[in-house]
């Protein structure tokens, strides 16, 4: 039986979770029944450059699960919770044309990988390898796929994203770190964001979908 008590993450990583730096060893900790995280901070950039890859990626975001556009310096709330061992995450952008929610459910595999499912209903699922380096948490991904419909396709990996995670602390700062990328074969860099926040765990009561 899995420990409910640990995140996905930390039940991946086994022993290797002693390397996390203390503040993501408590981060990644699964949050207590009756509380919610909530984590307060900014991207300093977030989405794609290439315009042309707006479009696609506006569809995403009709469904919670990619930011389109081009964005900097956008405050963020972010809300975790835990159920029934699994990880769940509502990221609020607070963009000027009003607030975009980001949706997405992260679980562990018997495989000793996670699997993150964006989008509400989840279109994007992708399983990534768990890694410690330098105190920081990384994540590299094994596979991505798009649900259509009812049909789950996973894409070839001569094609497929290849989507790296980052969490780290910064001591001066006393702020968490988020880096991600996602690079796509001949094409290169074709989305990111970076951001840093301040995190807490209090009593709410509220489901994660709001505000509580």
């Amino acid at each position: 039986m899995p420990d409910l008590a640990l995140s996905p993450y930390l039940r991946v990583l086994g022993a290797g979770r002693a390397g996390l730096h203390p503040n993501l060893a408590t981060y990644f900790e699964a949050v207590p029944p009756g509380h919610i995280g909530i984590g307060e901070g900014v991207f300093h950039r977030a989405g794609a450059r290439r315009r042309w890859l707006w479009p696609v990626f506006r569809m995403l975001q009709a469904r919670g699960a990619v930011l389109g556009g081009w964005h900097e310096n956008v405050p963020f709330t972010v809300r975790n919770r835990s159920v029934e061992g699994s990880a769940v995450a509502r990221r609020t952008f607070h963009l000027p044309a009003g607030d975009w929610v980001m949706r997405d459910v992260v679980s562990a595999r018997a495989n000793g990988t996670v699997v993150d499912q964006l989008g509400e209903p989840p279109i994007v699922a992708a399983a990534f390898r768990v890694s410690v380096e330098g105190g920081a948490l990384r994540l590299h991904s094994t596979a991505v796929g798009i649900r259509l419909g009812r049909l789950r396709v996973r894409m070839p990996k001569a094609i497929a994203p290849v989507i790296r995670l980052r969490e780290s602390f910064d001591d001066a700062a006393r702020r968490q770190r988020v880096e991600l990328s996602v690079d796509v074969p001949g094409l290169g860099r074709v989305y990111e964001y970076d951001g840093t926040f301040a995190y807490r765990v209090e009593e709410g009561a509220g489901g994660i979908g709001e505000d509580a």
